[in-house]
């Protein structure tokens, strides 16, 4: 049986609301939300800040807030029946119709509107929010056609996300790309498509239904968080406003009218004067002193805190930024990035140092002689000794931990950290759901890449060009009726898509006294920080499981929080025996629990010790026990496995943790091997990917 695919437009497209036949409540007569509209504000005028989220309680006027900005905004002039709402003076940013009818000469039909707020459902799939094939065309007609999507209906105008918290994460992604961008990138189906989108984003959200992810939240550019009014007055001021209002619309607005223009006219003058603001460097160098004082990840922050200290500093009419500018750029840029992690060791004591008092000038130390020839070359070989005596430390301290020698416990710091190589782990057929950065995963959603297609109808995601090409040795056989390719149900074929997910990362540290030795801890706290680290930018699950004395045991159950594995890492003392084969097993046994939990997680198991062992947790040999349970991960092809072996190369060399992962399946890495230094390497190891 032949048939005709129609695909409705509500499917195809989001809902626009009209409201320039509705009553918006006026921007000006908000009581008592200065930050938001001033947040607001900020980004009507420089729309390249990154979007603002608003996080508050319901009943905040967090919705009243975003419509009423749309209605003071300037109208833009568009080329009219244009889905891209292209400017009829800009051919640079013109869509692909428009651009090449303007340089053919024709004249495109221009007209003014007020500016559209796009409301985005919490149900929107990847084709409404990019634009996809037009399926309905492409079978009629035999040809491709793009359906333009919201990113391009929200093209100069405001994209509202309400309840952004409860969005699919890759839907947040893609239009957070875009919004950073500028640009709508579409390449699926056969098409590949561009145009320019560029809005203003603005975001809500209530805390109390769920946290959006760090990852997500980091991208917007300004963030603040806002709360019911406790003054009476105001309360009672706000209450009479809306009751106005509500009961004559025409009469309520009419008296705000010339606030509105005066806003209005604000705006536009400040986004004609906005490049021609200076920033002195040293503002720019507060802005990145600011940044560093709230641990923050990546140079995002800095940015974008001079991209909104201009904008403030336009805004009130200055020709540069002041430090108040960036003080209260500060405060909007870094109230979702900063993370509150404790100072280096070593900061801390330069800190010390400097918070010292200075001696009388009587009791102070003689300044140093300079030195002489004779003076260094003793030195030197003071230095060759004691590098001797740290050889035999660490081969006495390693001989101890071997045959079970009680050592007191030692809390070290946390070494310097570093940009991690990447640690890749296979595809499998194993269809997940879930979001992230690190591995590819074959996704029964529709989202994610087109990689083939397969005749199994499960998921209703057509593949048009593979539906086409099946279809297409019959099509003299079969009667066409008004179309221009007649499909029967064998020829449907659904889509397979691949996409990339956080893995569930479980670190199997060994906290023994063997790896005191050397400050070899101090390293690998280090490393074991990086890898965290890593961990959060690839919107990875993390759990930690420490191993010594006689037993392991979970330091840290399963979290996203990079602070609090941070916390308990720095806190994790080192000593006592090596009970490596119980390390592995509570390891394993974690990854089991959750995936009975939660079928779609993706295991990686990282282990990081010397290999060395001397407790037993079956009554055998200690080492042959780990090497047994490790052979069990080994045979699991669920759970993907690395080995860091961080025992230092020099005099003693067991080649223990090297063992380990061969028998266990895992990829092995040194510790210096973890550390990306330089770009060749970078670009190496992503090509063999």
């Amino acid at each position: 049986m032949s048939m005709c695919i129609r695909i409705p437009m509500s499917m195809r497209r989001g809902e626009t609301l009209d409201w320039d036949n509705r009553h918006i409540y006026p921007f000006s007569a908000i009581v008592g939300q200065e930050r938001m509209t001033r947040a607001l504000i900020l980004n009507a005028i420089s729309p390249s800040i990154g979007g603002l989220l608003i996080r508050g309680e319901k009943g905040t006027a967090k919705s009243t807030a975003v419509r009423a900005l749309a209605a003071v905004l300037p109208e833009i002039e568009i080329v009219s029946d244009c889905p891209f709402n292209c400017d009829p003076r800009d051919i640079e940013r013109m869509c692909p119709e428009c651009r090449a009818k303007a340089r053919r000469g024709i004249l495109l039909p221009a007209a003014r509107r007020k500016i559209k707020v796009v409301d985005l459902p919490l149900g929107a799939t990847e084709d409404m929010v990019v634009g996809s094939l037009d399926l309905e065309y492409a079978v009629k007609k035999g040809k491709r056609r793009f359906t333009p999507g919201l990113l391009a209906e929200a093209h100069r105008g405001i994209l509202y996300i309400d309840e952004v918290n409860l969005l699919n994460d890759h839907i947040v992604d893609v239009i957070l790309d875009a919004a950073a961008m500028g640009l709508n990138i579409v390449e699926r189906e056969g098409v590949s498509f561009i145009h320019h989108s560029k809005f203003i984003l603005v975001g809500t959200m209530n805390p109390e239904e769920g946290e959006l992810r760090p990852q997500l939240l980091d991208r917007f550019g300004i963030c603040l968080e806002i709360e019911g009014i406790k003054e009476p007055k105001k309360r009672l001021e706000v209450a009479k406003l809306r009751e106005s209002f509500d009961k004559d619309p025409h009469k309520f607005i009419a008296a705000y009218k010339s606030r509105q223009d005066r806003l209005s006219k604000k705006i536009t003058d400040a986004r004609e004067r906005i490049s021609h603001i200076k920033i002195p460097d040293e503002m720019i160098r507060l802005c990145s002193k600011l940044a560093l004082d709230a641990f923050v990840a990546g140079h995002r922050a800095d940015i974008i805190m001079r991209k909104v200290a201009v904008t403030i500093a336009c805004s009130e009419g200055r020709q540069e930024v002041t430090v108040d500018d960036v003080s209260e750029a500060a405060d909007l840029v870094l109230f979702h990035r900063t993370r509150q992690f404790s100072p280096p060791p070593q900061q801390r004591e330069e800190e010390k140092e400097e918070h010292q008092e200075e001696p009388p000038d009587g009791e102070r130390e003689p300044e140093k002689e300079e030195e002489k020839p004779e003076n260094r070359k003793q030195q030197q070989i003071e230095g060759r000794e004691d590098e001797k005596e740290g050889e035999e430390k660490e081969k006495e301290e390693s001989e101890k931990s071997m045959t079970g020698t009680p050592m007191l416990e030692t809390v070290f710091p946390i070494g310097d950290s570093f940009m991690v190589k990447r640690i890749q782990t296979e595809t499998d057929r194993i269809l997940r759901k879930g979001s992230g950065r690190r591995s590819r995963t074959r996704t029964s959603s529709k989202a994610g890449r087109y990689v083939m297609s397969t005749m199994s109808r499960k998921t209703n995601d057509l593949a048009l060009d593979a539906t086409l090409r099946a279809a297409a040795p019959y099509q003299r056989q079969r009667r066409r009726q008004n179309v221009a390719i007649a499909i029967e149900e064998s020829d449907v074929r659904e889509k397979i898509r691949e996409k990339r997910i956080g893995n569930f990362i479980v670190f199997v540290v060994d906290a023994s006294g063997s790896m005191g030795a050397g400050k070899r801890m101090i390293e690998t706290k280090g490393a074991i920080f990086s890898l965290l680290l890593d961990a959060y930018q690839k919107r990875d699950k993390v759990a930690m499981v420490a191993f010594k004395g006689d037993r392991a045991e979970i330091i840290l159950p399963p979290t996203s929080s990079i602070e609090l594995a941070h916390k308990l890492l720095e806190e994790l003392p080192t000593g006592g025996k090596t009970p490596l084969c119980h390390g592995i097993s509570l390891g394993y046994q974690i990854i089991q629990s959750n995936f009975r939990k939660d079928p779609n997680i993706y295991p990686l198991m990282v282990l990081i010790s010397d290999g060395k062992a001397n407790v037993s947790q079956y009554g055998g040999k200690p080492f042959p026990e780990a090497m047994e349970v490790a052979e069990e991960l080994r045979d699991d092809p669920r759970v993907n496995t690395v080995v860091v072996d961080v025992e230092k190369s020099g005099l003693i060399s067991f080649g223990l943790a090297h063992q380990l992962s061969i028998r266990m399946g895992a990829r092995y890495f040194r510790i210096e091997d973890l550390k990306a230094d330089t770009l060749v390497d970078v670009l190496r190891e992503d090509l063999l990917v």
